[in-house]
């Protein structure tokens, strides 16, 4: 059985078709309850919206604990803003993350958000982008498997993630800059991008996650 962690902020029935898609035979359940989380074999953590609502409703419905086991013990998926509560602190309403990664989360600059050719980009950050996996052959990850170097995917974000950690980054996209867009740990990995609305290379990174063996 496969959790999608539901604590009121994210796109969740998205994630689990795409989940049943790509995994028919999987029990996949959308669920806000703790035993159910401890109880899967893998859980999806995803999320919309600002951080400390997210942050807000995750420990009032009482979810904090099963999300820190389940991110500490097996398989763990994190989309978006899924990434970004696996850290220690945002910028976003100065929210306290979840601290199982070293870092924070950082808004893209007012100033200085400009285009190779000095046009102005907007944020949030919405649309299809490019994503540069690791090259470095001990940091090439198993959810990367059959996903084509700069394959693009769907971004819709106006913070993103500084890591504490030169390990933890494993695919980084350029928008005015270059920045991480993809951490692993151990049994974690987590995108800043959708990979529910990222079509044929966000299906098989899906794929590959509900294949992968910790």
């Amino acid at each position: 059985m496969i959790a999608v962690v539901d604590y009121g902020m994210g796109n969740l029935r998205s994630v689990a078709k795409a989940l049943q898609h790509v995994a028919p035979q999987a029990s996949i359940v959308v669920t806000g309850d703790p035993q159910t989380i401890r109880g899967a074999e893998r859980v999806v953590f995803p999320g919309q919206g600002a951080m400390p609502d997210c942050m807000r409703e995750l420990e009032t419905r009482g979810l904090r604990e099963a999300v820190t086991d389940a991110a500490r013990t097996r398989p763990f998926l994190g989309l978006c803003i899924g990434l970004q509560m696996l850290f220690e602190h945002s910028e976003e309403g100065d929210t306290r993350g979840l601290g199982l990664l070293p870092g924070k989360v950082k808004r893209f600059p007012r100033d200085g958000m400009l285009d190779a050719q000095g046009g102005r980009l907007k944020v949030p950050h919405m649309g299809w982008n490019e994503v540069e996996q690791s090259v470095d052959p001990q940091r090439i990850h198993p959810l990367w498997q059959g996903i084509p170097q700069r394959a693009r995917f769907y971004f819709v974000h106006s913070y993103y993630v500084e890591t504490g950690d030169a390990q933890l980054p494993c695919a980084t996209t350029d928008y005015a800059f270059r920045f991480t867009c993809a951490v692993a740990k151990d049994n974690i990995f987590a995108v800043q991008f959708h990979p529910e609305k990222s079509q044929t290379a966000g299906l098989t990174l899906l794929s590959n996650f509900m294949q992968w063996r910790v």
